[in-house]
């Protein structure tokens, strides 16, 4: 991993140009900032999706309204049309597409929030609290094949080839989660592999159609796909470090449910390496039982082990990887905005 260094007190990569200081130290809206260059360009692919959620089932339409009206980053969306930006391509199927990344998303969402009993979600009740489990599943249903509806008008077999094997990755990636539930001795390799597969897969997809779209050579779309796998992968270590340091009021779901799923994240893979054995052995207890009574003491361990330390390493290395290939697009204001997104990543708090 590149050499840190630290700027105002946050640690930055040493590789990244001192000019980029201020950029890792982000104030709370840097992240909003970033994707605003695409903010008109969201706003038709909200009409889209407004328009494409419309089904002559009225469950359908208020279950699904009801998830995507919770709001959440749509950062998916964003970086597709963010990367056609930095790419100049103005083809006007890229907000249909971009539709069709967060429906694919939301989908994921219903069932991941069924598969895990989840009951807060972006601050409040989840779709299966609210509708049911069999309602939520059913109407995931409904958003995958509108997407795939969606990607047959495309007419591109390329966008539906690398859309599809994105929802297949996914799907086996929640597979892969699932197995591996409860399991207190998986290790940092196997943790990766679902998350690259689970999170980051929409992510490099959303990049690469951009580079689709804009009609690039195979190595720049390459480029854009490695963007998107990282800044995902990324994104996701973030957000299991915050089920260990986070604040239920800005993060919009439960403390500790990562563990009371038996979710082995990178925090607990790697306090595991540095705590005693008797503090690995109350950890293991709770994953395998998804016990969350010794909770408060399991962060502690946590956070004096240096696991959450590591595990924000790991999602800055994975951020150095997105900014290095943002760097070699072409240079513009979008291409920065790239760069900024990535880096102010490590800063959320929800």
């Amino acid at each position: 991993m590149p050499a840190q260094v630290s700027c105002r007190g946050f640690p930055i990569i040493a590789s990244l140009a001192l000019s980029e200081c201020l950029i890792l130290t982000p104030s709370p809206s840097s992240s909003a900032e970033a994707l605003l260059r695409v903010a008109p360009d969201m706003a038709i692919v909200d009409q889209v999706i407004l328009q494409r959620l419309a089904s002559d089932v009225p469950l359908v339409g208020q279950v699904a309204q009801y998830i995507i009206g919770a709001g959440g980053k749509r950062v998916r969306p964003a970086l597709l049309l963010l990367m056609c930006q930095a790419l100049g391509c103005q083809d006007p199927r890229r907000h249909a597409l971009a539709a069709v990344v967060e429906f694919i998303h939301t989908a994921t969402l219903l069932h991941d929030d069924v598969v895990d009993e989840s009951t807060l979600r972006r601050g409040r009740d989840t779709a299966n609290q609210v509708f049911g489990n069999a309602a939520s599943v059913l109407v995931g249903d409904f958003l995958y094949s509108r997407a795939f509806q969606m990607m047959v008008d495309a007419g591109n077999m390329r966008i539906m080839q690398v859309l599809a094997d994105a929802t297949n990755v996914i799907a086996e990636g929640e597979v892969l989660q699932l197995m591996n539930m409860h399991d207190a001795y998986l290790d940092e390799q196997a943790y990766l592999r679902v998350i690259r597969a689970k999170t980051a897969k929409l992510f490099e997809a959303s990049a690469r159609l951009a580079a689709i779209l804009a009609g690039t050579d195979a190595d720049t779309e390459a480029r854009c796909a490695a963007y998107g796998q990282a800044l995902g992968a990324a994104f996701q270590v973030v957000d299991d470090v915050l089920d260990y340091e986070g604040d239920v009021s800005e993060l919009g779901k439960n403390l500790g449910d990562d563990l009371r799923e038996g979710k082995m994240t990178l925090p607990l893979i790697s306090t595991l390496r540095h705590c005693q054995p008797d503090e690995a052995q109350r950890i293991r207890s709770a994953i395998e039982t998804g016990d969350t009574d010794q909770l408060e003491s399991i962060v502690l361990m946590v956070r004096q082990s240096g696991g959450l330390a590591h595990a924000r390493a790991t999602a800055m290395a994975e951020a150095q990887r997105a900014i290095d290939a943002a760097h070699a697009l072409p240079p513009s204001a979008a291409s920065a905005a790239l760069v900024q997104l990535a880096a102010v990543l490590l800063e959320r708090r929800s």
